[in-house]
């Protein structure tokens, strides 16, 4: 049923959830993890011009990091994984991601802003939700 799981991260603890349920479903159906970073392009002078990112760090680790994470919880349960850091407006590029690789399923989590926060914000996995043209999975982090 699903052979190419994309698990989209950003490194933060809210995205452990889509991470766990992504790695979960391609363990059961032994499927390709796909593991995507997207630095957003208000970041992304920091990969080119090696400057911090907003709060001083070297983007390019932090998106190295965490998808080295997410593989490395990957390959403990056996998995194959794929990996790409990609540049430009996140929803826009897991979407393209998706379309590109041919995934059969988006696992992703969602911060589970509300109120003010989200609306100024938004909500990249509402996001993709709205308008992918595959099955989008979505999980909420515990509290």
């Amino acid at each position: 049923m699903y052979d190419a799981v994309l698990v989209p991260t950003d490194g933060s603890d809210a995205a452990s959830a889509g991470v766990t349920h992504g790695l979960d479903l391609a363990a059961a159906f032994d499927a390709v993890v796909h593991v995507l970073y997207v630095v957003p392009e208000t970041e992304s002078a920091s990969i080119v011009g090696g400057a911090g990112g907003p709060d001083g760090e070297d983007v390019q680790a932090v998106a190295e990091e965490a998808t080295e994470t997410v593989v490395a919880a990957a390959e403990d349960r056996g998995l194959d994984t794929e990996t790409a850091v990609h540049t430009g407006t996140p929803h826009r590029e897991i979407l393209a991601y998706a379309a590109d690789e041919d995934v059969d399923l988006v696992v992703m989590a969602t911060h589970g802003r509300s109120g003010i926060t989200r609306f100024l914000n938004g909500s990249v996995t509402e996001r993709v939700v709205r308008n992918a043209d595959r099955p989008v999975l979505v999980a909420r982090r515990k509290r």
